[in-house]
């Protein structure tokens, strides 16, 4: 007995070498409450909230292991009524996401047929996490083709399309109202000279259309059910995109949105500065490798 625990006293500095590392390079902060949180934190606030929205950077390692942590833990809490919402597959792979998730298919299928985006390393975890606790994946977005096709042509050349294609989008004609959301999207490609015309914001409202009409769809058939949707940071921030086009479909709905970024301002972040972004605010430390 007493090797035992002199053994467990000589490891503890390494179990907690192990497990700090990661907590350090990352900040949780409540925006409501203006006060820093917790993972746990965030999953006990689903019980007031139907969809929990993560956006993320693509490419950022802290993030992508607190999307993984957070859906774990969601799982954990509501076994049996939860989902993953994915911007990272396209709703015309759905049969093929679902045939994986029955054991159906091997993986490489599902990577090949199903489509997954180049860094599918980093969603896997989270995809893995539903398929042993038996969960509904939800394959979101609007398959490329037909959101290159509005940049081209533009949304009108939507209902040319069969009623099997149609079916993979968002009902037509989609909302492109403007306002602060398109103003947003202008500033980030660079300036309205820079934009061209209004076919590429059409574009990125039939992405955000077809995300939040998929999620109203699952929630009108699955009762009670808390969803997490992933996606990139622009689609949910301020909770436009993707999250006013769910309300649009389902005006009831609850929402808690998460907004993550690897920023500069790590080490001394000013919160103001971010407090009308997200419910909650996750900085991450900018000088990690990121994962492409």
């Amino acid at each position: 007995m007493k090797f035992t625990t002199l053994s467990i006293l000589f490891l503890l500095p390494l179990f907690a070498f192990c497990q700090e590392p990661i907590a350090q390079n990352y900040k949780i902060y409540n925006t409501a409450k203006g006060s820093m949180a917790t993972v746990d934190d965030i999953v006990n606030d689903l019980s007031k909230a139907d969809v929990l929205f993560f956006g993320e950077e693509h490419n950022d390692s802290t993030g992508h292991y607190l999307e993984s942590l957070i859906f774990k833990k969601i799982a954990e809490k509501y076994p049996a009524k939860s989902a993953l919402s994915m911007e990272m597959f396209q709703t015309d792979c759905q049969t093929v996401l679902n045939e994986y998730l029955a054991d159906f298919i091997r993986e490489k299928n599902l990577i090949a047929e199903g489509r997954t985006w180049k860094n599918y390393k980093d969603y896997r975890p989270m995809v893995e996490t539903a398929k042993a606790a038996h969960l509904p994946v939800i394959a979101a977005n609007a398959p490329t083709r037909y959101t290159n096709m509005v940049t081209r042509v533009g949304l009108t050349d939507l209902q040319k399309l069969d009623a099997t294609a149609k079916g993979w989008l968002a009902p037509l004609p989609i909302d492109t109202a403007t306002g602060p959301y398109y103003e947003k999207f202008v500033t980030i490609m660079g300036g309205h000279s820079a934009m061209g015309n209004l076919k590429i914001y059409q574009s990125q409202n039939l992405w955000d259309a077809t995300m939040g009409w998929n999620i109203a769809q699952f929630l009108k058939s699955h009762q009670g059910y808390k969803v997490f949707q992933v996606n990139g940071g622009f689609h949910s921030e301020e909770k436009m995109g993707t999250a006013a086009q769910l309300k649009k479909y389902l005006p009831k709905v609850r929402i808690i949105n998460i907004q993550a970024y690897a920023d500069e301002s790590f080490d001394n972040p000013d919160w103001s500065k971010f407090a009308k972004l997200g419910d909650y605010v996750i900085l991450t430390n900018p000088k990690l490798a990121k994962t492409f």
